[in-house]
């Protein structure tokens, strides 16, 4: 394929500052909603009154869920059955909570106003009294009965052989933070009903609008071609907006009763309330090794916290989704994983960027880097005792999921050399002699992608003026896919970007789609796109063929239209218009594996704890590199992320379910000094042979594998005052009383 220029057309408003974000969207004598919470993480509601509401001036009703009788739980999805073999059960998901609230900040009830601030006057009214209830917010610490799946994947027979034969046993206990994903601009949506056809609007943020409309039409009791949902243009998604919230289902049904268009914002801390957590794992892993570091068996048992309700992706995440890799990139003989999914009385987690791989990731290469001290050996040389071969590719790992090409052994080899490996002895050195503390750490990680349903369908067609409209279910979010998308269309039918428009987000033009997630837009997504545009370039030779007289494979396309080669004979592309020249491309794949070692240098001030990211190369196998800008930046992206959850980020409860991080000034995220300039190699050299691009995947490698190199390397940095092991996010005053126990 050749290389491709980006007219970046679609980032053009944005840095003019005239893009139309969610918020920028307004309908005619829209009323807004304010939403009443659950102070209480665990209560059964004794009384619920929203009659004080009524009389608030501005104020144009207040439901509670006893009101909304239109409205159904929302479904989830489950995999795996519960513990003793029975389907996976939990309490329901109503839009609001019905009888018992199960975390603080879950909504009880609604009030609408003309003004957001009458509705905010209104739901200071509502009157509730509550009866307080046990409250759990670990997920090991729940009790058996709060387990509502079990996965089980591997061979604990053939495990515990390997145990009892080998020469070194390595085990280690670890818990995965709790993040939430933090978009620029939070959850704003906009609802009307059409009381002609009755039919419903929905303007929100979604990766996945085909998704969200179909699970809030099942929650409505409507088909889901009665709901069209619109996508402005995204600040952010992280796959936490894969799908519809419990807020859209009650904005819908209140626009259906009050018969005027519904508007919900919430603020910045009603956000850390209402949307999805993520990760929030515990995890005992053990690990098998022969006398030279060759690993023999891996063994881990993880409690993963669903929050109070499973979100409908959450089950999935931690179990099926999450142990593609269960390996990660390690030939490794025998596994033995259990997975016990709990609800706790916290806020539901779902997706969240790599959705269950940075947490298998992170608990094997912990392992490893316990056992490179415990066997004697440098992090990275049992590393590469135990990469996957490139010879023994394709590789089928413990999971059943066939690693189709890459080389992880080479990646492992650049990132050393990219890093400067040999000379880190130097480094520490200078470091020492200035009163600092300096550590590395190496990851070499290894992702899946292409989300629970790998296919997409894109229409294509030549339009009125003259322009090319290619319609696709996949979902721009910041990640600049329809740039990559017009140029990739540009390419195949000769004409320059400025004749292409991609239409996606509009439930009501696109007809099928399943959306943005699981790093799969451009692999599966920009596959069906490309074999759109190529089916309509041969429907367009064939057209103008007969036309011009002349042969479609002697056919010249270019900006103005399509020319007949050695004859002064053309077309324009407006005269070819009416010939209603369209095209439609389904394109399906299983599922790939991008992969890559990273190497990160921190150093630490002893005096306070500070931990500064000095540091990083991230080498990265995505395949073939369509959109060089955009990989960097979704690496980069991706590492910051990383560091933020390695560092600061951690969505904290106290014993009695109150979440102490509740905004910005208490959840730390990572800012421009805390994340440095990553050394970004992209190794093109084992495309996937899985799709015509040759493409991976690139947009969650970052998370993937930044947390547990920077882990390592802040270990590291603090093992000669005999730490072993600290579980994120490692912040200053964590180090500092480490670092003071010591002295």
């Amino acid at each position: 394929m050749t290389a491709l220029s980006f007219a970046r057309l679609d980032n053009a408003s944005v840095l003019r500052g005239t893009a139309s974000f969610c918020d920028d969207v307004h309908f005619a004598g829209e009323a807004h909603a304010v939403f009443v919470r659950s102070p209480h993480a665990h209560a059964r509601i004794v009384r619920l009154d929203t009659s004080a509401a009524m009389h608030v001036p501005g104020v144009l009703a207040a439901y509670a869920m006893a009101d909304l009788d239109d409205l159904s739980p929302f479904p989830f999805q489950s995999p795996v059955a519960a513990p003793d073999g029975s389907p996976a059960t939990a309490p329901p998901l109503w839009p609001l909570a019905r009888d018992v609230v199960r975390y603080g900040g879950e909504p009880i009830a609604v009030v609408i106003g003309e003004t957001e601030h009458a509705a905010r006057d209104g739901a200071e009214a509502v009157a509730a009294e509550y009866a307080t209830l046990p409250v759990t917010v670990s997920a090991r610490a729940a009790s058996d009965s709060a387990i509502v799946a079990r996965y089980r994947l591997g061979d604990p027979a053939a495990v515990d052989a390997a145990f009892a034969s080998a020469t070194h046993s390595v085990a280690l206990t670890l818990h995965n933070n709790r993040v939430v994903a933090a978009p620029m601009e939070p959850n704003v949506s906009v609802a009307s009903w059409n009381a002609s056809d009755g039919t419903f609007l929905l303007s929100t943020g979604a990766q996945a609008p085909h998704a969200a409309r179909d699970q809030l039409a099942q929650v409505l009791g409507i088909a889901p071609d009665r709901l069209r949902l619109v996508v402005p243009r995204m600040g952010g998604g992280f796959g936490a907006r894969v799908v519809g919230c419990r807020e859209d289902a009650v904005l819908l049904s209140a626009a259906r009763r009050l018969r005027r268009p519904m508007r919900w914002r919430a603020k910045r801390s009603e956000l850390f309330l209402s949307a999805p957590h993520a990760r929030d794992h515990d995890t005992d892993i053990a690990g098998a090794f022969d006398a030279d570091g060759l690993l023999l068996a891996l063994r881990a048992h993880v409690w993963a916290n669903l929050g109070a309700y499973p979100a409908l992706f959450g089950i999935p995440i931690a179990t099926t989704t999450g142990n593609r890799i269960v390996d990660g990139s390690y030939r490794v003989p025998a596994t033995s994983i259990v997975v016990d999914c709990v609800l706790t009385n916290t806020v539901p987690t779902a997706p969240y960027r790599g959705a269950g791989r940075p947490e298998t990731i992170y608990r094997i290469e912990r392992l490893m880097d316990k056992a490179a001290v415990t066997i004697g050996l440098d992090p990275a040389e049992i590393r590469r005792r135990n990469l996957i071969p490139a010879t023994a590719m394709p590789y089928r790992n413990n999971a059943g999921q066939i690693y189709d090409s890459g080389n992880y052994p080479a990646l492992l080899a650049q990132a050393l050399t990219h890093s400067d490996w040999a000379g880190f002895a130097l480094r520490r050195a200078a470091a020492e002699a200035c009163g600092l503390l300096r550590g590395r750490g190496v990851c070499c990680h290894i992702d899946t992608t292409s989300g629970m349903q790998p296919h997409e369908t894109v229409d294509a067609r030549l339009l009125a003026d003259g322009t090319f409209e290619f319609l696709s279910g996949t979902q721009e979010m910041g990640q600049s896919i329809v740039d990559t998308y017009r140029a990739l269309a540009a390419s195949a039918l000769g004409v320059s970007q400025h004749r292409i428009t991609i239409v996606q987000g509009d439930t009501g033009r696109v007809a099928t789609g399943i959306g943005s997630y699981g790093s799969r837009s451009l692999h599966i997504g920009g596959s069906a796109l490309r074999a759109a545009a190529v089916a309509l370039r041969e429907r367009i030779a064939e057209t103008a063929g007969r036309l011009l007289g002349a042969a479609p494979t002697t056919l010249a396309f270019d900006d103005d239209g399509v020319r007949a080669r050695g004859a002064n004979r053309f077309l324009a592309w407006a005269d070819l218009a009416p010939h209603d020249l369209r095209a439609d491309a389904t394109f399906s794949a299983p599922f790939n594996f991008p992969s890559g070692c990273y190497v990160c240098e921190v150093e630490i001030n002893p005096q306070t704890g500070g931990v500064i990211v000095d540091r990083f190369v991230a080498v990265d196998d995505v395949g073939t590199v369509i959109n060089p800008i955009v990989v960097k930046a979704q690496v980069q992206g991706g590492v910051a992320q990383g560091i933020g959850q390695a560092l600061l980020e951690h969505c904290a409860y106290d014993a009695h379910g109150q979440l102490l991080a509740g905004s910005f000034m208490d959840y730390a995220m990572p800012r421009a000094a805390d994340v440095p300039d990553v050394i970004g190699i992209a190794d093109e050299r084992w495309p996937s042979p899985a799709n015509p691009l040759g493409v991976k995947g690139a947009g969650e490698s970052g998370a993937v594998g930044a947390p547990p190199a920077v882990v390592a390397a802040v270990i590291d940095a603090l093992r000669p005052f005999g730490v072993t092991h600290l579980d994120m996010p490692i912040r200053a005053g964590d180090v500092w009383r480490c670092l003071s126990a010591w002295t």
